[in-house]
């Protein structure tokens, strides 16, 4: 396939115009980035480079020349323009530029990030959405998930506002949790265990699912156990436990796990009897050891938490009678040949919990 050259032109300009009024006419090749962001600089022309400069991220050397020419910069400016069309168009190319490692790097490294967070309280909604986009994708490189940690505290106050479309609600959980995997005391000391258990119950399960996959990333620390069993978050999480969505359910084991290592997790779980139902989780998934592949792999982490969280509650005497009786099912899990190894080990580690004597 041949390459695109600086001499090769596009079409007529006035063709092209015709054609796509919203769009600025270009030529194709290496002068159509540098010619744009030229157009950027006339605030008359700013709505039609921008368009055109979206449909050319979608090509990657172009994406790779308007990252490497150092252009980046000159967007800082129309993030606080004055046109909300003009905002919302240079968030929408900065999300397609996030799309791709070298563009979230390049973000990273830019000066673009406290403006961009600016915009959260954008009156423009797709504005909003588009930066809610950004951010998650900025998320995926550890220095992103870094570089967001002085914004938690903004992000737990949206998650206090009247409530946004389904989307930007699962964008903002999804970055919370990447965030707070990384380090959770700022989320923690902002109420997050509140902010985050009130998405426990919303209506849309992919909601639930970063909610309690949040819930999890915050129960970590030591303070975040002890949170999430003082602010009645435990009833909720196990009640996620009987969803259908096998993402949903591993997220709440997830969190249960976590929380029952304290003695207050403990003595909480067993009160809402959670033994037999993490129990039923494993039988479940023992009856299903048929279904596809990719299914049984999207199904591990769920059985590796709920064996870890029996690990623990087996350190209780009222755990550990439960757990006696259900020896046979823990057995299988160990000794089963086409079982993950890590999921033995953790059905063996449970086993020696609940058969130890002193």
């Amino acid at each position: 396939m041949s390459r695109d050259t600086g001499d090769q032109l596009g079409p007529d300009p006035v063709q092209a115009a015709d054609l796509d009024p919203v769009r600025a006419p270009v030529a194709f090749g290496l002068r159509a980035v540098p010619r744009l962001f030229e157009e950027l600089q006339q605030p008359g022309s700013r709505r039609r480079a921008l368009a055109s400069l979206c449909g050319l991220m979608l090509d990657p050397e172009r994406l790779h020349q308007t990252v490497s020419g150092g252009f980046l910069e000159q967007l800082k400016v129309l993030l606080k323009d004055e046109d909300p069309s003009v905002r919302g168009e240079t968030c929408k190319l900065l999300h397609l530029l996030s799309g791709h490692s070298v563009g979230r790097e390049a973000l990273l490294s830019s000066s673009l990030l406290p403006p961009l967070s600016q915009l959260l309280d954008d009156h423009s909604s797709s504005c909003r959405t588009n930066v809610h986009r950004v951010l998650n994708r900025l998320t995926l490189l550890p220095a992103g998930a870094d570089a967001l940690l002085s914004l938690v505290p903004k992000l737990m106050l949206k998650l206090k506002e009247e409530e946004e479309e389904e989307e930007v609600q699962v964008l903002l959980l999804s970055t919370l949790s990447c965030v707070s995997r990384l380090d959770a005391l700022p989320a923690l000391s902002s109420d997050g265990v509140s902010l985050v258990g009130h998405k426990l119950s919303h209506r849309s399960p992919s909601v639930r699912r970063e909610a309690a996959a949040a819930m999890m990333a915050l129960s970590v620390p030591e303070d975040g156990k002890r949170q999430v069993c003082e602010k009645a978050v435990l009833p909720v999480v196990v009640g996620l436990l009987q969803e259908e969505d096998v993402e949903i359910q591993a997220n709440a084991a997830g969190v249960i796990m976590y929380t029952v290592i304290i003695t207050a997790g403990k003595q909480q779980c067993l009160d809402l009897d959670v033994v037999p139902v993490l129990l039923r989780l494993l039988s479940n998934q023992r009856r299903e050891e048929e279904e596809e592949a990719e299914r049984r792999q999207r199904r591990k982490a769920l059985v590796v938490y709920t064996l870890r969280a029996l690990t623990s509650l087996a350190e209780a005497p009222d755990g550990r009678r439960l757990l006696l009786e259900q020896l046979p099912l823990l057995e299988s899990q160990s000794v089963a040949t086409e079982e993950d190894q890590d999921i033995q080990r953790a059905a063996q580690t449970v086993i020696r919990a609940v058969t130890w004597t002193p």
